[in-house]
């Protein structure tokens, strides 16, 4: 049985990462769009700690669900995801990073040129 989708902002960006990922013949934005495919009980829920510790100044990071703000960034970080709570888009904006949707990354990273997927 196929799975359908009520949030049409999550269908139009799986076909997004789709699309990209056969249009510049890469890999990750592929993983990134099945990942999102996933029943919303199984998406990926990150907490800032999570991120603080597997990540080093500069890192480009996408998490295929969304970020909490549990614990504190103390370098910056640049962040993707499908959705962000508040608390910790104040928290990276506080440590000098970037919150931005999956979306926009994809747009000023075609090839996905050290990102990496975190969750």
């Amino acid at each position: 049985m196929k799975r359908t989708f009520t949030n049409t902002e999550l269908v139009e960006l799986i076909g997004e990462l789709k699309k990209t990922a056969s249009q510049e013949e890469v890999k990750i934005w592929k993983a990134v769009a099945i990942q999102l495919e996933a029943p919303a009980r199984k998406r990926r829920v990150v907490n800032l700690h999570s991120i603080n510790a597997h990540t080093k100044d500069n890192d480009v990071v996408v998490v295929p669900g969304k970020v909490l703000a549990s614990g504190d960034l103390d370098h910056t970080v640049s962040i993707a995801a499908f959705s962000f709570s508040g608390q910790a888009k104040e928290k990276i904006h506080q440590a000098k990073g970037e919150a931005m949707s999956i979306s926009e990354l994809v747009q000023k990273n075609p090839k996905g040129a050290k990102v990496k997927i975190l969750g």
